[in-house]
C-alpha cells in the first residue's frame, strides 16, 4: 500500500489519483487486516473527494475561459503575406 499521512493532501491531482488507485488495488486484494482496511478506505474517501474537487475547479475554470470569448481561431484570408506564412 502507498504510505502517506492520512491528513496530508497530495501535491498534484496525478499523485492523488495514483495513491487512490494503489489503495483500491490493496482493498480489492483483500489481504489487509481490518484496521488497515478501514484506514485505507478512509484515506481513499478523502483522496476521492480531493480529486473530485480538483476536477470541478478545473471545469469551472474552463467554463470561465469559454465564456470569456475562447473561440476557435480562423485566420482571415490575405492577412499575412506569403513570406510570413513560410516563416
Amino acid at each position: 500500500m502507498v504510505k502517506s499521512s492520512r491528513n496530508s493532501q497530495p501535491v498534484t491531482f496525478e499523485a492523488a489519483l495514483a495513491e487512490l488507485e494503489a489503495i483500491v488495488r490493496d482493498l480489492e486484494a483483500g489481504q489487509l487486516p481490518l484496521e488497515e482496511s478501514l484506514a485505507a478506505y478512509e484515506r481513499g474517501a478523502g483522496l476521492l473527494k480531493h480529486c473530485q474537487e480538483t476536477l470541478a475547479t478545473a471545469e469551472r475554470k474552463l467554463l470561465v475561459l469559454e465564456n470569456a470569448g475562447l473561440q476557435e481561431f480562423e485566420p482571415s484570408p490575405g492577412k499575412f503575406t506569403s513570406d510570413e506564412r513560410e516563416a
